[in-house]
């Protein structure tokens, strides 16, 4: 077993034992979900964001990099569990991303002087 498999293992025992089910949802209750876990995510970025000095008028902040490093790992809980909600395995984030990773090289090969969406539509 790979690590990102290993992780969405854990993720899926997570979930499970908080009481969220993401095997067999309905439409609605994916809807739901992924909603829940958007705004989850919202709050983990704003815990991301208050671990560095962004208040420019205060002097007092610093840079807790080790928190920032937790508020990361807490999106990558949340980001899961939307994939998960949504079907998709750890092989299926693998090879969505890679086929993503090359249109993103692509764009900037060709200047990404134009949005198309089309060239992500294969993903």
């Amino acid at each position: 077993m790979d690590k990102l498999d290993e992780i969405f293992d854990l993720q899926d025992a997570l979930n499970k034992r908080i009481g969220v089910n993401t095997d067999n949802m309905s439409e609605e209750e994916k809807a739901q979900w992924v909603l829940n876990y958007t705004r989850a995510m919202q709050q983990e970025i704003a815990e991301l964001i208050d671990s560095v000095p962004w208040k420019w008028w205060a002097k007092y902040q610093e840079f807790d990099e080790q928190n920032a490093k937790v508020e990361v790992v807490d999106l990558f809980h949340f980001l899961i569990s939307i994939a998960q909600v949504l079907g998709m395995t750890a092989e299926d984030v693998y090879a969505a991303y890679t086929k993503k990773n090359k249109v993103n090289h692509n764009r900037q090969d060709s200047g990404y002087v134009k949005k198309d969406e089309d060239d992500s539509r294969h993903i």
